[in-house]
């Protein structure tokens, strides 16, 4: 079948030149050749996303079909769309790409072969086209277009915008998944990050029906093949810590838990880029001088073209997107056993919550369906004080069903495997954001390592009655007052006051869960 024939499958004709599956230096010439990028100093190509500079939750939709709409947690993150309005809003999307320059990527999400699906990616921008042959995994070298059947199709026109009149969107940015015709279609916004987050979205569906585990977290594995989790919210510091040189990184940020283990979802890492420093992240920021990296919204000397990491005049989410094999000791496989450790990353910037805790299975279930952290001033326009946020599954935007079928998922593999599971907390310490000070990396950093070797199964553990968890009394090359946050307060009154404000915020969060939760994880949460 010819390439033109294989998008007129999916309803594409008479489009303009086709570039099917270019590489990286090819669409490097594509995207300067078109004026979507300039090169900065390294070799890097830098791109910039316009009024978007993230994704835009109030613009996801999925479209309310009957294979699907019984398995679906309906509400504010799983809006629906009916079938004739996206029947519409395909046919306008369609529409535009006649006579239109094309780029298409072929390939796959998932490392493990017995799991993998393939994905073929339609973009109208040559840089967009490059960031999914970063992101996902390439076709073996050779394969022909005929050769590569999708079973779920990208289309990402950024030129195109919907009409909420007929398409039932709130704005004229559009991103819609439809499982019934294994599809989903983006318009209105430049951010590359749609496309990456929207196979996310595919993968969290399909994968629970094949009782795989899917996951918003990063993974390594230690010398010794003991292969660890990192669930954490925007900067928790999951990449960071997640990309260290004593251990090989799996992935930074999607992967499944199967019978046999984990796997990466994605051949790429897509890592949060501002005030990156060489010192304390020292393997992303090589990247940044690399060529093949795609970077978003990082501001650049015109003259020189030297970047400039501590520049947010255009975005906080300044991004990086950068093959995983830009990290020294990166798994080639992307696949690693049952992971004996799960670290939980939380930065409470109300100063309270331990630096570390170990939780038991039911625990961890409820700090999963919680996924908390906390948003500081600066972060987000109108925050000016630190303001608690509740991302269920660590990654509520792109979860499907509810959040008790990935919950007991957990749960379950906890019990099987015998994971031990941490709760660390990488914010403040001696008071609230603008009072104490934030933990300092390296004494986060001797927490993670003491938890990834097992220093810390044998130590004396206290009670926190107010967050329900045990705290250990040390930890190697931490000081152990830092370990009981009350300590470190100029008024143990004002900690108690802020504790029990926390406290209250996860169990009126909760309240959304507990019906479907079983008794022992509402029992486990702050009281």
């Amino acid at each position: 079948m010819s390439s033109e024939s294989l998008l007129q499958t999916i309803g594409i004709t008479k489009p303009g030149p086709v570039h099917w599956n270019r590489g990286t230096a090819a669409l490097y010439e594509e995207a300067i050749k078109r004026g979507e990028g300039v090169i900065a100093e390294g070799g890097p190509l830098v791109c910039q996303t316009g009024i978007h500079t993230g994704r835009s939750p109030n613009d996801k939709f999925l479209v309310q079909e009957p294979s699907s709409q019984d398995n679906v947690w309906w509400g504010t993150v799983n809006r629906p769309i009916d079938v004739e309005q996206f029947r519409a809003l395909k046919e306008t999307t369609l529409a535009s790409l006649k006579g239109k320059e094309l780029f298409v990527q072929d390939c796959f999400a998932g490392a493990d072969p017995s799991y993998r699906l393939p994905v073929r990616i339609i973009t109208e921008c040559a840089w967009h086209s490059l960031f999914a042959r970063t992101m996902f995994l390439p076709l073996p070298a050779d394969t022909e277009p005929s050769q590569h059947v999708p079973e779920f199709t990208v289309i990402d026109v950024p030129s195109v915008e919907a009409d909420p009149a007929v398409h039932g969107t709130n704005s004229g940015v559009f991103i819609v998944v439809d499982f019934s015709q294994r599809l989903v279609l983006i318009g209105g916004t430049s951010y590359a990050g749609e496309i990456k987050k929207s196979i996310f979205t595919v993968m969290n569906y399909l994968l629970p029906l094949r009782d795989v585990f899917p996951m918003h977290c990063s993974a390594n594995i230690g010398e010794k093949g003991d292969a660890a989790l990192f669930f954490g919210l925007s900067g928790t510091g999951k990449t960071t810590l997640s990309s260290v040189p004593n251990r090989r990184l799996i992935g930074d940020d999607e992967h499944g838990w199967s019978n046999r283990g984990v796997f990466n979802f994605e051949g790429g890492c897509y890592a949060k880029m501002i005030q990156l420093s060489p010192e304390a992240e020292p393997q992303i920021y090589a990247t940044t001088r690399r060529f093949g990296t795609v970077l978003e919204n990082v501001v650049i000397n015109p003259a020189t073209h030297a970047l400039d990491l501590d520049d947010a005049s255009l975005t906080e989410n300044t991004r990086g997107a950068y093959p995983i094999s830009f990290i020294d000791n990166s798994v080639p496989s992307g696949q690693g056993g049952h992971p004996e450790t799960i670290v939980m990353l939380t930065a409470d910037a109300f100063g309270v919550m331990p630096p570390v805790a170990k939780l038991t299975p039911a625990a961890a279930m409820y700090h999963f369906m919680s996924g908390y952290t906390a948003k500081v001033a600066g972060t987000e326009k109108g925050i000016t004080e630190p303001k608690a946020t509740f991302s269920t599954c660590f990654g509520a935007p792109f979860m499907v069903w509810h959040p008790n079928v990935y919950a007991r998922q957990l749960g379950e593999r906890i019990a099987k495997h015998k994971s031990r599971v941490w709760l660390i907390n990488t914010g403040w310490t001696g008071g609230g954001y603008g009072i104490g000070r934030r933990i300092s990396i390296e004494h986060t950093r001797a927490i993670v390592d003491a938890a990834l070797s097992g220093a810390l199964d044998g130590v004396t553990f206290e009670r926190d009655e107010v967050f329900n968890v045990d705290v250990p009394i040390q930890c190697p090359n931490v000081p152990s007052e830092i370990l009981r946050p009350r300590s470190t307060w100029s008024h143990a009154a004002d900690y108690d006051a802020q504790a029990g404000t926390l406290a209250g915020m996860f169990t009126k969060n909760f309240k959304m869960f507990e019906s479907e939760a079983d008794v022992e994880v509402v029992g486990a949460g702050p009281r």
